[in-house]
């Protein structure tokens, strides 16, 4: 419960700071003559301003801010709201061209000052970034590249958000008014040199380096790293980071991946990760002794946050089963003796990464593996197609209502996984996913 309560504190301190400057707009004398829509325009605006200084934070990596909910659920969050974030800058012009139609002659360019010339390029650069994030793997904008982008773009439209408001006259005319805004840009000032300045240093003092690197099946390789003058990072299972490889920590090359080692053996970190793209196709070659830099652990999707539970069912979907088999392997090494269940669906048999060791653990585990494959050889005698609830239905117990559910893998494999679940009376409460597609 206490995850429960910090999170409705995180939530309660997000609407205070996306509404505070709002009040702080409405404090003291206010212009005469303005009207409702003005004003319904003008806090649209400073709403907006204000939901973009927090996106900064969102995506921060407070490890106390995210405990409750999970980076991958912040990040999403954090994509969605910038949904309403737009809806607002769109409004905000929008209302005052209907309303007011006077505002029209002020953007021609004749009449265009410097706040209003701000405010325009703030508007195209918010709808430039939206676009890039939304679309970007359609438009084959690579990760890398889009990231220092999107960085880049959203400071300077926040800051040219900052320089409109400062032309909107007696909204901000009061002492009080100019140390609001002037606490807000001085915070988001603080949070980027803790972010590329303070918190790289701090990584650069606790490097690790590559032990080596083993093929899986499934395309995909397991890296295992070792740390370096220092004891490491202390995770619970299921938790991943972000790895920086090739680079240094302030170059904003990093990536997110699962843990897959055991919690119980933390003088090492394995990470197994499937070939995608430019990224992941260089893991199979990096050296021994190549330095790496880890900036973690992150995420909620662990059982060690409801150890009271009588036994979990595990389902994972391609390598989704990375953050998965750190939880096996963990309960193995603590030698749980309570039952639990692996639903592992994959095309076919020679795609499913760690098959011979996850026989294995059925030695070491009260564990049942169901393998459900879409392409199976002719002579396969499992489950095939794909996840549905007949084939959960068919290997859960009657208990099922008490047990806690960790689903990993491809975003419309977890979707229909807990929309098929919830049909069979699975309390959403006890459904916990990880979503890998961040961006």
């Amino acid at each position: 419960m206490k995850y429960f309560y910090w999170g409705l504190f995180w939530i309660a301190v997000y609407l205070a700071l996306v509404i505070s400057p709002c009040l702080v707009l409405f404090y003291g004398q206010m212009p005469g003559g303005s009207g409702f829509w003005w004003d319904f325009s003008m806090v649209l605006g400073f709403a907006a301003t204000s939901m973009m200084a927090i996106m900064f934070f969102l995506t921060a990596r407070f490890k106390r801010a995210a405990l409750p909910f999970g980076v991958d659920i912040i990040y999403y969050f954090h994509k969605q709201i910038s949904l309403l974030l737009l809806l607002f800058v769109v409004a905000h012009p929008l209302i005052l061209v209907v309303s007011e139609p006077v505002v029209i002659e002020m953007l021609k360019p004749g009449m265009l000052n410097r706040y209003m010339a701000a405010g325009v390029v703030s508007l195209i650069m918010i709808i430039f970034i939206m676009i890039s994030s939304l679309w970007r793997k359609q438009l084959n904008i690579h990760y890398d590249n889009w990231r220092y982008v999107h960085v880049f773009l959203s400071a300077s439209a926040f800051i040219l958000a900052l320089i409109h408001i400062e032309g909107v006259g007696n909204y901000i005319a009061t002492p009080e008014k100019h140390l609001a805004w002037g606490a807000i840009m001085g915070s988001c000032l603080l949070l980027i040199i803790y972010v590329r300045l303070i918190k790289p240093v701090a990584l650069l003092k606790r490097p690790y380096e590559v032990v080596k690197v083993t093929e899986e099946r499934g395309s995909a390789y397991t890296l295992d790293i070792i740390p370096v003058g220092h004891s490491g990072i202390h995770f619970m299972a299921g938790q991943f980071v972000w790895l920086t490889m090739w680079s240094m920590p302030f170059s904003m090359r990093e990536h997110p991946f699962s843990i897959a080692s055991s919690a119980e053996q933390q003088d090492g970190l394995s990470f197994t990760i499937k070939e995608l793209g430019d990224f992941t196709s260089r893991v199979k070659k990096a050296p021994s002794g190549l330095r790496v830099y880890v900036d973690g652990p992150y995420g909620a999707f662990s059982f060690d946050r409801h150890s009271a539970a009588p036994g979990f069912v595990f389902i994972a979907g391609g390598i989704g089963i990375a953050p998965i088999m750190c939880m096996l392997r963990t309960l193995a090494d603590r030698k749980d003796k309570r039952r639990h269940i692996l639903f592992f669906a994959g095309a076919n048999l020679d795609r499913l990464t760690f098959y011979e060791e996850l026989i294995e653990l059925k030695n070491k585990l009260s564990l049942e593996i169901v393998f459900v494959l879409e392409k199976p050889d002719p002579d396969w005698q499992g489950e095939t197609g794909f996840l549905t609830g007949a084939i959960f239905n068919r290997y859960l117990s009657v208990t099922k209502h008490e047990l806690e559910y960790f689903i990993c893998g491809p975003v419309p494999m977890i979707q229909l996984t807990e929309k098929e679940l919830h049909k069979l009376g699975i309390p959403l409460h006890h459904l916990h996913s990880e979503l890998f597609d961040f961006v």
